[in-house]
């Protein structure tokens, strides 16, 4: 079975994507030809990215025993001058950390497994069946 599987719906641009039992719309703006439905396809990325950082820092926090008050990620994403893609990620862990944690904390984040798929470069095989 694929992890995902996503179906053009009755609008130009309205996606309905399905992962295990979830649906999720998908959508462009209305900048873009969309209805605005759901988040873009970018935005799932930028919230992908976002939300498995969450994760594998919350693994390692529960792993160590350690307690944070809440964690946020924002996402962006942009070109730069070379034409690469660029993830900027602000990440907020609320709690009382010293220095050497919060280093640890930034570590721990670039391990997720978003962030490593992102940052190595990806094969992605084709076919029109």
């Amino acid at each position: 079975m694929p992890n995902a599987t996503a179906n053009l719906g009755s609008t130009d641009f309205e996606m309905t994507a399905s992962i295990r039992q979830h649906k999720v719309i998908i959508d462009e703006p209305t900048s873009n030809g969309g209805q605005d439905k759901g988040p873009s396809p970018t935005e799932m990325l930028c919230a992908s990215l976002a939300s498995c950082t969450i994760a594998t820092i919350k693994m390692y926090l529960n792993h160590k025993q350690l307690k944070a008050e809440g964690i946020t990620v924002e996402v962006d994403k942009s070109i730069n001058a070379e034409g690469k893609v660029v993830f900027t990620r602000k990440i907020n862990v609320k709690g009382t950390f010293d220095a050497d944690q919060k280093s640890r904390l930034l570590a721990v984040a670039n391990k997720c497994p978003i962030h490593k798929m992102l940052e190595t470069g990806n094969i992605i095989e084709s076919s029109l069946v």
